[in-house]
């Protein structure tokens, strides 16, 4: 090439290149960490194997005083900071918190007796238990005791079937009475709570000799004690028939024994899985893997939220976004036309511009301070006031209190400048000559903009309705003062009248990954949860994008006129 082809080059061609290396450095960088996210989310729920070690005897890493024997699954691999030599340490999971008062340990590779890890010993009869409480527990089983009489030892054939086949019953009576208190129980509950509120409310600031000397107003709480204790006739039956099937679960017991010698005895009812993953083959491993991702997904939270699932946070999350994209949309739509179809261009029209622009800078908290003042004491204690003065009248707020209603119209609130923005954009987009065409056929201009505009711009709306999602399902910090919660079993839609809770307080995954990860007393066996809660919310957020993108593709390939 000669010096004047080059010097005719366009001055501007290496800020291209700049801008791609820019562009592909951060792609880099949002796959790496996508993909740590999934990886470590994912192993999770993959069985490891068990291994059986023995540490030197001058070791200061046992697990107990009296052995230098124990068990654990790896979990960590890695080079020993500062070390010179590059000798490496593991990470054992090693389970039994209630025996050692921890459930993950440090172990140098130089400890080791056998320092090959493909050589350790993998135990075939070795068990890992999922318990219902201080998470799991590797064990050797020794018997059964099977009600009062039958005791079934470790060495009997059909031992593990037995044992398969009793914990799963147990796991089926707990779904039973689990269902029974939280439908069933909770909605008479729920009904009692009502009548205590009515009764507080009748006796709201007299004296108990007022009370006497009205005979009208003894005669309705005599009638609300009475229909109180209907309910509370069938709460004790429903009560009683839960007692028993939670006694049914002590009723047959499994005694194990540690590694390192202790021996202990636990009712099967306390144990949700029992499995030998030093006996798995692939298939097993990823039957394995594909129920304890179900069971993560379905099941409710334990153990400080640290065991157990997370559905609870889950329909939480996908509640509030969608609420927060119904108040959203209405709200931002309609400013951006009258901003962009009727308001003449002026001092005021510039001010409420600059005010939405600078309210998409406004941090989060402060939103969330505002959802406190305006939504919950303003709104909140009005409607609280207006339409259930028996709750007012008994100091028990109703709506006069955090709940996902009052966080879903906080992140409506802030998110709604983006809708503003990208539907202003978008109905800018709409070609001016399919405005006239419309005008000129006779439309006015509201059915002009209804039916024409509107349906044109669609693409550019739900571009809006994307960002506005992507957003308000990750912030965490409003909802912490407007209603979200560590634990919340009760989920906002239920089979209880009135079937939507607007008023509940409920989990999130965002505040789930916070609570799990900075509030954890135990931050080793929490650092799993964190990855797998994280890697569900990007995959909820996902997946709820997704479905916007499709309709907005369709729209688009159906209103070609749009430039979204």
């Amino acid at each position: 090439m000669k010096l004047e082809d080059l010097k005719q080059r366009p001055a501007g061609e290496p800020m291209v290149w700049l801008t791609a290396m820019g562009l592909a450095l951060g792609t880099v960088m949002v796959v790496c960490l996508l993909w740590v996210i999934f990886v470590n989310g994912i192993t999770v729920f993959w069985p490891k194997p068990v291994y059986q070690l023995e540490l030197d005897a001058n070791s200061t890493h046992r697990v107990s005083a009296e052995t230098n024997v124990f068990a654990g699954a790896i979990s960590m691999d890695r080079e020993i900071t500062g070390a010179d030599d590059g000798t490496r340490e593991y990470q054992f999971f090693v389970g039994n918190k209630d025996i050692y008062g921890f459930m993950y340990k440090f172990v140098p590779q130089a400890d080791l007796v056998e320092s090959d890890r493909t050589k350790l010993t993998q135990p075939k009869d070795i068990m890992v238990a999922e318990r219902l409480e201080y998470g799991n527990a590797i064990f050797y089983p020794v018997s059964m005791q099977l009600g009062t009489n039958e005791v079934l030892r470790a060495e009997t054939p059909d031992f593990t079937t037995k044992l398969y086949a009793l914990v799963e019953e147990c796991n089926e009576r707990r779904a039973k009475y689990t269902a029974l208190e939280k439908k069933d129980i909770g909605r008479i509950n729920h009904a009692i709570r009502k009548i205590d509120i009515q009764i507080k409310a009748l006796t709201a600031n007299k004296t108990t000799k007022e009370v006497q000397a009205d005979a009208a107003l003894t005669a309705q709480i005599d009638a609300k004690e009475k229909e109180k204790e209907k309910w509370n006739a069938e709460y004790e039956i429903l009560a009683k028939q839960a007692e028993e099937m939670r006694e049914a679960q002590e009723k047959d017991s499994l005694t194990y024994r540690l590694v390192t010698g202790e021996e202990k005895t636990l009712p099967l009812g306390d144990f949700v899985h029992i499995y030998q993953p030093n006996q798995f083959g692939f298939g097993d491993k990823v039957g394995f893997f594909v129920s304890q991702f179900w069971g993560f997904l379905s099941e409710n939270p334990r153990e400080a939220n640290m065991e157990g699932g997370i559905f609870p946070a889950i329909f939480g999350t996908f509640v509030m976004t969608v609420l927060m994209s119904i108040a959203v949309m209405p709200f931002g739509v309609l400013a951006a036309i009258y901003l962009r179809e009727y308001a003449k261009d002026g001092l005021f029209v510039r001010g409420v511009r600059i005010a939405v622009n600078n309210l998409a800078g406004v941090p989060s908290i402060v939103f969330g301070a505002f959802g406190v003042g305006f939504f919950i004491y303003m709104a909140g204690g009005t409607i609280d006031r207006l339409f259930f003065p028996d709750y007012v009248a008994s100091k028990v707020p109703y709506f006069g209190t955090g709940g996902i209603l009052w966080a879903s119209l906080t992140l409506a609130l802030m998110t709604v400048p983006v809708v503003v923005v990208s539907t202003e954009e978008a109905l800018a987009a709409v070609p001016r000559a399919v405005r006239e065409g419309a005008l000129a056929c006779g439309a006015s201009k509201w059915q002009t903009i209804q039916r024409v505009v509107l349906p044109a711009s669609a693409p550019g709306l739900l571009t809006g309705l994307i960002l506005a999602m992507a957003r308000g399902a990750g912030e965490v910090a409003p909802l912490m003062l407007v209603g979200v919660v560590k634990l919340a079993p009760e989920l906002p839609i239920d089979s209880v009248a009135p079937f939507i809770h607007l008023d509940y307080k409920f989990m999130h995954l965002g505040f789930h990954i916070y609570d799990v990860g900075f509030q954890s007393p135990d931050s080793e066996a929490a650092k799993p949860m964190v990855f797998a809660t994280t890697f569900l919310l990007i995959l909820l957020v996902v997946v709820m994008n997704l479905a916007a993108i499709l309709i907005r593709n369709h729209l688009k390939k159906k209103y070609s006129t749009s430039a979204f």
